[in-house]
This record gives C-alpha cells, sequence and structure tokens, in this order.
C-alpha cells in the first residue's frame, strides 16, 4: 500500500526537520504515528498525501490516499461539495436533469447518478441533516467541519486513508462515531492523533523522530507498556552508571591518598639517608609526574562515565526531569466556593441552556463540565469565574485565586518573550538567578530565556505557564481547564497532568478527552445541554 524509503525533509528555511525515515504500510494496517511536537508527524503525512515534496529518498503509493487535515481553514472561501470534490459531478446532474445532453456533462458525471442523494446521506449520518451542499466552510464550527470530512469516506469509499488529529474538534457523540468508523472499517488507515482511546482502536503504533521509525506492533496500550519496560531499563542503567561513577571517584581518592603517603615515606626515608638535594628533586619530580599520570588516567575514566551517564539522561523523557514544586491552596477542603441557583444565561431571547442550573463548587472537589458543541460549557466557566452575569437565577461566589487555562494557554503573552513572561508572575520578589532555576526545571534553558512566546509550540506555551504558577506567590484556589490537552502530544499532556495532578485545590475541568479525565481523578460531572436543537 505504501513503502517509504530514506525520506527526508528540508524546511524553505534550510532546516532539516527530519531524515533518511523508512515504512512500509501493508493493505489494512491501521497506524498510529505518535512523535513529540514538532518531529514532523503532520509533515510526513502531507509527503504522503502528496501536499509537500520531500526533500530526497523514495515514496511509492499504490492507492490514491484521502486526507483529512487538522485544521480546515485553507477550505473556508469553499462550499462543502467544492470542499469534498463533488461539485462537478452535481452542477453536471443538475444540467442533465434539466435536459442537457452535452457530451461533457455526461463525461463530468461518468455514470454517478447518486452523487448527490449519497452526499446528502453522509452528511446526515454525521449528524449534518442541516447543512447543504452549497454552504460554505466557513459558516461551519470546527466540530462540523471534522464532520463534513468524514462525511467525504463514505461518499468517495477511499482505500487509504489519513487523518491528522480528526477527533480535536469532536464532542462526545463525534467522537463516539469516529470511534465506531474506526474500529468497523477494513481500510488502511494512518492516523496522527494525541486521543488516547482512539490511539488504542489501531493495530500498530509507529513512532517518529528526526532520524528514523520505530515500529510497535500492537495498540496504544501495549506501546506504553513497552516504553515503561525501556523507561526502566534507562533508569536501571542510570542508577549503575551513578554507581559506577561513585566508585571511580572513591578509587581515585583512594589510590591519590596512598599515593600521597608512599610519597611522604619515601622523602622522609630520603631524608633521613643524607639523599642529597639535586637527587631529592629528581625523585619529588618522578613522584609528581606519577601523580599527575595515576590522576589522568583516574580522571579519563571518570570524563568517559560521566558522558556516558549525561547521554542516558538526555534519554529520559521531558516529564522525568522536571520538577514542578507547587504550593498549594490554602481554603480548607469542602468551603463552597460557588453556588447557583436556577441559572441561565440568554442571548436575545433565547435562553443558552434548555433546563436552569442548580449545582454548587465546594475547595478540594475536581468536576468536569460536559456536553455537546455549544452547549455552553465555556460560558458556563466564564459566569463561575465571573467574567459573565447571569441572566436569570442568583449566585453565591466566594472571593478567591482562580486561573483560567485555554487550549491556546493565552495567559502567555506573545509581545514577551521566555524569562519577560516569567518575571511577569513574580510577586514575591525572587532574584533574578531564581527566576531562571524554576525556569531551568520546566526545561528552558539559557538558549530560551530570550525566545518570542510567540514562536513556542503548544507543548512549551503549557509548560512555561505551568512555570508561571510555581512562581507565582500564592497557588491558585481554583484552575479552570478548558480543552487543555487539544494542541499537545501525548508527552505533553502526561506533564500536565502529572503538573495537576501534584496541584492540591478546586479544578474544573472541559475536555472530551475520557482517558485524560479519568487521569485526572474527576470526582463530579456537570452535564449541560443546550436549548438549541442541534449542537455540533
Amino acid at each position: 500500500m505504501l513503502f517509504l524509503q530514506n525520506i527526508s525533509y528540508t524546511h524553505r528555511n534550510k532546516d532539516l526537520l527530519f531524515s533518511h525515515i523508512s515504512l512500509k504500510v501493508n493493505a489494512q494496517d491501521k497506524i498510529a504515528l505518535i512523535g513529540n511536537n514538532g518531529v514532523g508527524k503532520s509533515t510526513l503525512l502531507q509527503l504522503i498525501a502528496g501536499k509537500l515534496q520531500a526533500t530526497s529518498g523514495n515514496l511509492q503509493l499504490h492507492a490514491k490516499p484521502y486526507y483529512l487535515p487538522q485544521v480546515f481553514g485553507q477550505f473556508n472561501h469553499l462550499t462543502i461539495a467544492q470542499a469534498l470534490q463533488v461539485e462537478t459531478k452535481i452542477i453536471a446532474l443538475h444540467n442533465i436533469l434539466k435536459g442537457s445532453t452535452s457530451i461533457e456533462n455526461f463525461n463530468q458525471l461518468n455514470d454517478d447518478w447518486t452523487i448527490e442523494d449519497r452526499c446528502l446521506q453522509a452528511l446526515s449520518d454525521w449528524q449534518l441533516p442541516q447543512v447543504s451542499l452549497a454552504q460554505r466552510i466557513d459558516t461551519l464550527s470546527g466540530g462540523q467541519k471534522t464532520r463534513v470530512f468524514m462525511a467525504g469516506l463514505s461518499i468517495h469509499q477511499p482505500e487509504f486513508i489519513l487523518m491528522d488529529e480528526p477527533s480535536n474538534h469532536l464532542d462526545g457523540s463525534g467522537r463516539q462515531m469516529l470511534y465506531n468508523f474506526i474500529r468497523t472499517s477494513q481500510k488502511t488507515m494512518i492516523i496522527v492523533s494525541h486521543d488516547r482511546k482512539l490511539l488504542n482502536l489501531l493495530t500498530k503504533v509507529c513512532e517518529l523522530s528526526k532520524t528514523k521509525v520505530t515500529v510497535y506492533g500492537g495498540n496504544y496500550d501495549f506501546y506504553a507498556e513497552q516504553k515503561k519496560m525501556e523507561k526502566l531499563t534507562l533508569n536501571h542503567d542510570i542508577q549503575n552508571k551513578e554507581k559506577a561513577l561513585r566508585k571511580a571517584r572513591e578509587k581515585e581518592r583512594e589510590t591519590l591518598e596512598r599515593q600521597q603517603k608512599s610519597d611522604n615515606r619515601g622523602k622522609k626515608k630520603q631524608e633521613k639517608s643524607g639523599v642529597p638535594k639535586i637527587m631529592m628533586n629528581l625523585l619529588q619530580n618522578n613522584a609528581e609526574k606519577s601523580t599527575a599520570k595515576i590522576k589522568g588516567v583516574h580522571a579519563e575514566k571518570i570524563s568517559g562515565i560521566s558522558s556516558d551517564l549525561q547521554a542516558l539522561r538526555a534519554s529520559l523523557p521531558e516529564a522525568d526531569k522536571m520538577k514542578f514544586g507547587f504550593t498549594h491552596s490554602e481554603l480548607h477542603a469542602g468551603k463552597i466556593l460557588f453556588k447557583a441557583n436556577n441559572l441561565n444565561l440568554s442571548y436575545g431571547i433565547q435562553n443558552i441552556w434548555k433546563e436552569n442550573l442548580n449545582f454548587q463548587i465546594n475547595s478540594g472537589e475536581r468536576l468536569a463540565l460536559k456536553g455537546a458543541n455549544g452547549s455552553g460549557k465555556t460560558t458556563l466557566i466564564k459566569l463561575i469565574l465571573g467574567n459573565l452575569k447571569p441572566s436569570f437565577g442568583t449566585v453565591y461566589r466566594t472571593k478567591i485565586k482562580t486561573v483560567y487555562i485555554d487550549q491556546d494557554y493565552s495567559l502567555i503573552d506573545n509581545k514577551l518573550n521566555v524569562y519577560t513572561q516569567a518575571q511577569k508572575f513574580n510577586d514575591s520578589s525572587l532574584l533574578e538567578h531564581e527566576i531562571k532555576i524554576r525556569l531551568n526545571r520546566f526545561l528552558f534553558t539559557k538558549e530560551d530565556w530570550n525566545k518570542p512566546c510567540a514562536v513556542l509550540s503548544g507543548g512549551e506555551r503549557m509548560r512555561l505557564m505551568l512555570c508561571c504558577l510555581t512562581i507565582s506567590k500564592q497557588s491558585p484556589d481554583l484552575i479552570a481547564l478548558d480543552e487543555p490537552t487539544n494542541n499537545l502530544d501525548i508527552q505533553n499532556i502526561e506533564i500536565l497532568t502529572a503538573a495537576i495532578n501534584e496541584y492540591k485545590g478546586t479544578l474544573l475541568v472541559i475536555s472530551h478527552d475520557e482517558t485524560y479525565l479519568e487521569q485526572l481523578n474527576i470526582e463530579q460531572t456537570l452535564k449541560l445541554k443546550s436549548s438549541k436543537a442541534n449542537n455540533y
């Protein structure tokens, strides 16, 4: 189905993204393509789809791939029919039905008399019965755009499918439809995703790095178990190297002490024997040369062990290199932070929620807000945080320190550099070197301190935001997370999860990632239902 041999890709600015990548994909393989942010997963999909050209290497395809991209802005000026590449057929069909006998129309239609019915049925199957083929893409939500391109799979019936983060904008019902499609389909697939529930439906994991693709013959859980074993082996090797380094340094110290004692005994003996001064100096020089030689031998051995240890430590996952150091909320558990009675909000004449909301949030709780796209989850967070006022009902709100974290990590100011952004949260007068120590804990080295925040990846923005929270003197009493994993790879999701689980305070989370919610130990769920008929 697909054969990649020694594929390399270099950006226009001459930066090498990856080199000598080789991969074989067989018919009906269902492959998860994973790797750290920035390693080139999306680029590799675009190379396979023919959207980009490799700098070097050989790519062989035995079926035209259907490509579902991560972002859809490039289609905004098109109609749904144009984006799905069915417009010419539908125009030809309508012309024929109106009586045209042009051979061009019949050639365009190519006997595909059911094309319009199939399109409308596919859109309906993906819960878009209300949209028309003439509707522009830019009138749709992110979830609706994804559903349109998923409907294209039913329309075109491709043998080879490429998907880049297909569940990103889908709500719970949309994700379930996607999972069902992947589970039941016999098509060949390569999917880039951080959705671990989706990844567990795939039968092979391919981990992309800058120089190779490592293949694991199982789903994501199998891959994670293999990585866990590799990590245990790596930690064991690190411990052995640390032990060897301690022994080498101890051996060096003992040898030099013995040499020093031997030299001192020899010197005293020579002084008592009345050895001439010139001979004494010669013997002293010989002793010093011998000591220097011993030092050199041990230094070389210690340097070799240190280099090996440094290389092993560099291989550790980023989460294992980080130290979070969160302070905790000082509020006692169970204190009422927010209480809503018959809460609702209206825009115009229509309420947002079908039923008025009654609930309360207590200090220390972990609460998830769930609902279809458009059900008002983000709006409710803004009401809870006091950024909006309700149209109906009453609310009680305790004055507390809150932090709102969205999927773009908008707390980070793109106009600042990394160090200045961290300094912005320095309300406890930490010294410059202390700020830089905190940045190092979150993997921002000296080379990163002057980097503009605008160029940071999603994972880097997340890590910088976490660093800022640890710099602030007072830990937030409530953290609201609004789809925080949408733009993160799996490794950075794990970093965020570890950090949030170390935080001892109140947590309010919006996420369609069930695995992420499970790992955060969510205790309560508030389900929202919009007053509108459809929410996608």
